[in-house]
């Protein structure tokens, strides 16, 4: 099946699909603007296979176009819209995009990088009645084709695309769907992006159950998006790691009574334990789900079951239904239990591989399985502990030191926002650890009292050398810190 057709088949036509502050978008509504954005793509003369890009906030137009790309059989590719100009265009030429869908805010600062040839199109195709109703599903339709294309962040270099099918989508979000129990009743509260996969995969899991997303503009103004949350009875709310630190220790969401919100998911990288206990003390009425995936995965590969947060903090949890995760060492062998070794998927839902990168294809998808590039331990039970990733270890006094736990260590003072750990090059040391440190506004907390926290509670050779204090860290379009810019902000 067309995965258009999967995900909006079954969302009642006077259902409420999408929410703004200021309007809402039923199911018939998205239906039509479906069939407008599917119009004009056949006006453009475009055709199976082709590329058609995206550049646009969260909105109706950018869900419809989203659908109408993958509903002609086309290639969806989705760009992030923080890129500068210049690197639009590079990814452009990069994906071989034929036409764009874009914001007409968003045209204005980057028309003069597009590539002259590139079909633009705006907000102004969803005008007016489509020709003709939103065409059935195609008998024998082939699900293994490729449906959108997502492009990871590259910091150093051009970003990789990863190919995401028809069949890789249906199959994570009826994963998804299950373990966490969806239905139409659902409201998600969406402030990731949905050109990032944890974004696109809240879209995809809400509208097959047939239940509503609200469209929160920005990660930037917590105090808006909580309002909102409150004023939409919002009952889901999701974010990564950077999201809860923002929302957890500088906006007023521990204070907040939020009676609708039952459900609340935290993926996108490792959330040190204390956040995990102050979002379950923040929000006791709802169930909070740790998880852990990989864009080439399409979004989810494993979640912790609420019940379990007490006993295996920590934890990512286990494979979500459907997909197979094991701890291997270097020799393709399970680890025993308190071994570190790499995590690696097999689904349904894994990627058929990078865009014309056969080489790291090779080393990275092997026989149907994803190596993941994240090293992990296993208890007794087969619950998954992520260590670190294999570039962000730190080699200090000759011993592997996982930046990971030296920052779940600082993040235990409340005063601290956010922060990020990395190794720099050491005569003594081989390799010392800095520690970037995010205050609160106000906060007293000085270099002195993080390292004293740290000589209490790590060993010797994991304490840092050195705290710095910023106003804030470097993310990527998805929120995650880059540790590559740190490390060139170290080296100069």
């Amino acid at each position: 099946m067309n995965i258009s057709d999967y995900l909006i088949q079954f969302g009642d036509e006077d259902a409420v699909a999408l929410i703004t502050a200021k309007e809402e978008f039923t199911y018939r509504d998205l239906r039509q603007a479906t069939g407008s954005a599917l119009d004009a793509f056949h006006s453009a003369g475009f055709v199976s296979g082709d590329r058609i890009g995206i550049l646009g906030g969260n909105s109706l137009f950018w869900v419809s176009s989203y659908l109408a790309a993958m509903k002609l059989g086309a290639i969806a590719v989705p760009f992030a819209t923080k890129l500068p100009p210049h690197e639009l265009a590079q990814q452009i030429e990069q994906t071989g995009c034929r036409g764009i869908c874009i914001d007409k805010r968003l045209h204005k600062k980057v028309s003069l990088e597009l590539p002259h040839s590139l079909m633009i199109m705006d907000e102004g195709i969803l005008t007016g009645t489509p020709l003709h109703p939103l065409p059935d599903d195609e008998p024998g339709f082939d699900e293994h084709h490729d449906a959108a294309w997502m492009l990871t962040s590259g910091t150093t270099s051009k970003p990789r695309v990863v190919r995401i099918t028809h069949a890789n989508i249906r199959s994570n979000t009826d994963s998804i769907i299950r373990y966490l129990g969806l239905t139409g009743a659902e409201r998600m509260m969406s402030i990731l992006p949905f050109y990032y996969c944890f974004g696109t995969s809240l879209l995809h899991t809400h509208l097959r159950v047939g239940g509503s997303l609200v469209l929160g503009d920005t990660l930037g103004f917590p105090e808006k998006v909580l309002d909102l949350m409150a004023e939409k009875n919002c009952t889901g709310f999701a974010g990564v790691p950077t999201t809860f630190q923002m929302y957890l220790r500088n906006s007023t969401f521990p204070q907040r009574t939020l009676p609708d919100l039952r459900q609340i998911q935290q993926a996108g990288g490792k959330l040190s334990n204390i956040l995990i206990e102050e979002l379950v003390q923040c929000c006791p009425q709802a169930k909070v789900y740790i998880m852990y995936g990989q864009t080439e995965a399409t979004a989810r590969l494993s979640y912790l079951p609420p019940d379990d947060l007490n006993l295996k903090r920590g934890s990512v949890g286990r494979g979500i239904p459907d997909v197979t995760l094991k701890v291997l060492n270097e020799a393709g062998e399970e680890v025993k239990t308190g071994e570190v070794g790499e995590i690696v998927a097999w689904g349904e839902n894994i990627s058929p591989g990078y865009l014309d990168e056969p080489e790291i294809n090779v080393e990275k998808f092997v026989q149907g399985s994803l190596h993941t590039g994240d090293m992990a331990t296993t208890d007794e039970e087969g619950y998954i502990y992520i260590v670190d990733r294999k570039s962000d270890f730190i080699k200090s006094y000759g011993n592997r030191v996982s930046s990971q736990e030296v920052e779940a260590c600082i993040m235990e003072l409340k005063e601290v926002v956010a922060t990020a750990v990395i190794g720099i090059s050491d005569p003594l040391r081989g390799e010392a650890i800095r520690a970037y440190v995010v205050l609160r506004s106000n906060a007293k907390l000085d270099e002195a009292a993080i390292l004293n926290h740290c000589m209490k509670r790590l060993a010797r050779y994991m304490v840092p050398r050195d705290v710095v204090f910023a106003q804030s860290l470097p993310v990527n379009q998805h929120g995650k810190v880059i540790k590559s810019e740190l490390r060139k902000m170290a080296i100069a």
